[in-house]
């Protein structure tokens, strides 16, 4: 084992994605491969130890395994000396658990083991009455347990169980040993450091999956001397524990970092005017060392837009048109096919704007719209109209390739097509993203707009792109989900009535065209922030995966290559 580069670069690969959990990984390996704990001559070779273990078995264990030799794969490395390559179902008998209706489970009586209880310490129990289950089904402490059933990454593997008397459900396997050879402690990583064999051989769809008992029974693990498996047992209990302290030191980082950018992010979404300018500069020099995740990134961006919207990214200009001749131009303009228009009341202003803004309704601000899309049936049909999916505007620009073709006969003068310049709202979806708006930017008549979508064309008397930005603002955000309706699960919609009331805080056009700029410029930076971070995580995953490769190489591959 050559371990000490790793330790050597640990500071920079701490944060690499899965750095924890592939390093305990890691640890499995050099245990299953006899790379962990030095070889000792004086062992008991594990071939004297499976003749001695078949000896001592006892008459009831005499049945010969009915694993299928056919199954057996190849090893695919090589072990030392003194170890074996034995088959599990040559050393364990595998008994299914209980197949449990739901009409079966009770609100008290004996614990029923299901495949979450194993992965989750903290996942509730269900519960059976004892005397409707036979005996082979019942295990208590200390009893070896395979899942055979699951999610691949999650739920595979071997268990030594630990919590009282209790009955198995099935999918998990509950392993009686055919011959003592091996300390079950060891014998639990063993087969848990074959996972990734064991996920290859099983079958199901994309969520649940299974592996067979024969394919279980011929996997093929590794029988070291039985001394050098307690010391491989106590020193992956000592690097366990040590990996326990990384992940919480690692967690320690990165909540204090979040602690920080939230701090600096709070004192710009609540103001105080008086250290404002100050508060400003200390976030834009400081998130960048605090950010490392694309979560802090999000974060970042919807604070941009929330100064934007309340008139703190730019300085405002005495000499700016103010808002209300804005909207002055904009109501001679409208062309209206229903009656009125709708406003915000001055009770109603969600919070004050520099004096040179105004609130309005998003519909002071359109000159059509809204409308809904259609819903025609989808087709595979070569040449068929492309319809635009809600994932084409989710992000809050919109992305050419979420489209469907549909069958639908549309004139080429319909308002179903999509013009450049239409701004499109999201009519159902998500709590988070129903309400979700981008703006629609290509040629006309090449994509119709669903029915969970509605279009509107903002007036040329206003900025297209701020109406954008403001639509898409926190507060915007905030008053389309609350206004909602219908449940998190059935899809929340917005109608059209609450669509038109968004408030939009209104700048004079000249700054709103400055808030654009500004925008455009902070979201670039942002944009390299999320460029370094995968470039940094993809160095410190390659830098990770060097350094287990190299510690896992044979030493002899590692001296060859130090000679060259």
């Amino acid at each position: 084992m050559n371990a000490d580069r790793l330790l050597a670069h640990h500071e920079r690969i701490a944060d690499a994605p899965d750095a924890i959990t592939r390093l305990r990984r890691f640890i499995l390996d050099l245990a299953v491969r006899g790379k962990l704990v030095p070889q000792d001559a004086t062992d008991e070779p594990a071939t004297e130890l499976l003749k001695r273990a078949k000896k001592s078995r006892s008459h009831a264990s005499l049945k010969e395994s009915r694993t299928d030799k056919n199954e057996t794969a190849e090893p695919d490395y090589v072990l030392p000396a003194s170890w074996l390559w034995v088959r599990i179902g040559d050393h364990l008998e595998l008994f299914n658990g209980m197949a449990f209706k739901p009409s079966d489970w009770k609100q008290d009586g004996i614990k029923i083991v299901r495949i979450q209880n194993l992965n989750r310490p903290d996942a509730p129990f269900n519960y059976c009455d004892p005397k409707t289950v036979r005996d082979r089904f019942f295990i208590t402490d200390g009893a070896f347990l395979i899942s055979w059933s699951g999610t691949p990454g999650t739920s595979f593997g071997a268990f030594i169980w630990e919590r009282g008397d209790a009955v198995l459900n099935q999918h998990i396997f509950r392993c009686d040993f055919r011959l003592h050879a091996f300390d079950p402690l060891y014998l639990r990583l063993a087969i848990n450091g074959r996972l990734d064999e064991m996920i290859a051989k099983a079958h199901g769809g994309v969520g649940l999956q299974h592996i067979t008992k024969g394919k279980l029974e011929a996997l093929l693990i590794a029988l070291p001397p039985l001394a050098e498996q307690h010391r491989i047992v106590a020193k992956i209990d000592e690097l366990m524990d040590l990996c326990d302290r990384l992940d919480a030191a690692r967690q320690a980082r990165e909540t204090k970092r979040d602690r920080l950018a939230a701090a600096s992010l709070s004192r710009l979404n609540a103001p105080d005017p008086e250290a404002f300018q100050a508060d400003a500069r200390f976030a834009l020099d400081a998130l960048p060392a605090l950010t490392t995740r694309p979560d802090q990134i999000k974060a970042l961006r919807q604070t941009i837009l929330n100064l934007a919207v309340r008139g703190k990214l730019v300085a405002q200009d005495s000499k700016d048109e103010p808002a209300s001749e804005v909207l002055k131009r904009i109501a001679k303009e409208k062309v209206r096919s229903r009656h009125g228009t709708v406003s915000i009341k001055p009770e109603d202003e969600p919070y004050a704007l520099p004096g040179t803004w105004n609130w309005a309704a998003l519909d002071q601000l359109i000159v059509s719209g809204p409308q809904n899309g259609i819903s025609p049936n989808p087709t595979k049909r070569d040449g068929a109209p492309k319809a635009i999916t809600l994932t084409a505007t989710t992000s809050g620009t919109f992305n050419p390739i979420f489209f469907k073709h549909v069958e639908a006969k549309i004139s080429a003068e319909s308002e179903f097509w999509l013009k450049d310049g239409d701004l499109l709202f999201q009519r159902g979806n998500t709590r988070e993203y129903v309400g979700m708006a981008a703006i629609y930017r290509g040629p006309p008549n090449t994509f119709l707009f669903p029915d969970l979508i509605m279009k509107v064309r903002v007036s040329e008397h206003v900025c297209l792109d701020y109406a954008h930005f403001a639509s898409i603002s926190p507060p915007a955000r905030d008053f389309l989900s609350a206004n909602a309706s219908g449940a998190q699960a059935t899809m929340p919609k917005i109608n059209q009535t609450t669509l038109v009331s968004l408030p939009i805080p209104l700048p004079p056009l000249a700054e709103q065209h400055r808030i654009v700029a500004k925008i455009g410029a902070l979201m670039a930076l942002c944009d390299r922030l999320e460029a370094s971070l995968t470039v940094t995580a993809a160095t410190r995953r390659r830098l990770l995966d060097a350094l287990l490769a190299e510690a896992l190489a044979p030493v002899e591959d590692r001296e060859l290559e130090a000679a060259e």
